[in-house]
Parts: structure tokens; sequence; C-alpha cells
């Protein structure tokens, strides 16, 4: 009949143009997934040895020897004059940072009531062993009250060997550091200026730790 007939034409009219559609869609998204043979390839990523080297520390904040062990270390700005200060030596001699002028210090506050500082004094112990020299060493004060009979005890106990028994029985080097807790820690330039600090227990024989005592004594 005419009118089935030109039912069935549309019909295969319609059928015709949704197949050519899928095609056409596909084709779409073939093109759009597929790379041109002439684009370019994706960024590959640097190797380590084309790194960039890291820049020299400068303050204020931390910086490229802030990490790891050490990411807790503050550089100043600049390197910032100390307010004088005195302590003993065990043997009761007074003693000043100008008695080490020349050499760079790291500064260390601790207590015998610490338990942080407990932990932390072997590793500065160790260091001392490995780095110091006429260019470096560590000073470990004690802020302790209890005074140098408790505070040789304490070295004793943690096993330190390398390390030089000196006590501030005042308890005002925090205060006049400006040192917020303990253990406190200074990096201090051969000039008796102030690098930077570390507040809390750090791993001072690690490999962080001795790259940044080599880059103050470099």
């Amino acid at each position: 009949m005419p009118g089935e007939s030109s039912k069935l034409s549309s019909a295969k009219t319609a059928a015709i143009a949704v197949c050519a559609a899928v095609v056409v869609g596909f084709a779409a998204i073939y093109v759009t997934l597929a790379r041109p043979d002439n684009a370019s390839p994706p960024a590959k990523a640097p190797s380590p040895s084309q790194a960039v080297p890291l820049p020299a520390p400068s303050g204020p904040g931390s910086n490229a020897l802030s990490r790891g062990e050490m990411a807790a270390f503050v550089f100043r700005p600049a390197p910032e004059t100390l307010p004088p200060f005195k302590f003993q030596d065990a043997d009761g001699r007074e003693r000043t940072l100008s008695d080490w002028k020349g050499k760079v210090v790291l500064l260390n506050l601790w207590a015998t009531w610490c338990l942080p500082c407990r932990k932390e004094m072997p590793a500065l112990d160790r260091l001392q062993a490995a780095e110091g020299s006429d260019k470096f060493e560590v000073i470990a004060i004690s802020v302790d009250r209890k005074g140098m009979d408790a505070s040789k005890k304490f070295l004793a106990e943690t096993g330190v060997k390398n390390l030089g028994l000196y006590v501030d029985t005042s308890a005002r080097l925090n205060s006049d550091l400006k040192a917020i807790g303990l253990p406190a820690t200074i990096l201090i330039d051969k000039d008796g200026r102030e690098i930077g600090r570390l507040l809390g227990p750090a791993e001072w024989d690690s490999e962080d730790a001795v790259r940044l005592i080599r880059f103050a004594t470099k």
C-alpha cells in the first residue's frame, strides 16, 4: 500500500541517519584522543643528574638546608650579634663566647630534668667527635639550678665522652638568648653572631645536620 511504503521509506532513512551519526561520533572521538604525528611529545621530568642545584641558605625562615632532621632550623635574615653572657666550665672558671672566637659554635642549652635533652645529648656528642676541630665545636651548657655535680652525672649517664661540662646556675641564659623551652640549639659563626637556631631535639649527627655544619664552617 502507498501509505505503508512511505512509512517504510521514512524508517529506512531515519536508520541510515542514525548509523551515520554513530560513525561520525566515533570518528570525532578517535580524532580527539589520537595524537597527530607531528604533535610535540609530552615533556619529560628531569633526571636527578639534571636537577637544579640547591640555592645557598638565606634568611629568614627555612631554605635548602632546612630539611630532614634540620627542617625546624630557622636561619636569621643575616647573622645577628648575640648579647654577652657568662657561664662556668668544669673547673668553675668563668667563660664567655669570646673564648671561642674564630670557631663556629653549636651552642646547646639543656637541663638534667629535660627528657628530650637526654635523648638528644648522645647525638651532640657524636657530632663533636666527628666534626670537632679548630674550626668547629659543640658547646653544651646546662641551665639546671642543681649545679655542676648533677650536670656532670647527667653527662656520664648519657654516655658523653667528647663534650665539655659547662653550667649556668643562674638559669638566665634561656631568657638572655630568647630561647623558648629546652633543648634549644643556636648555630654561631666564627665572629660570635647567630646564624640560626633550632628549638626542640634533633639528630645532630645526621647527614642533614652535618651538611648544615659544614656549610657554616666552609
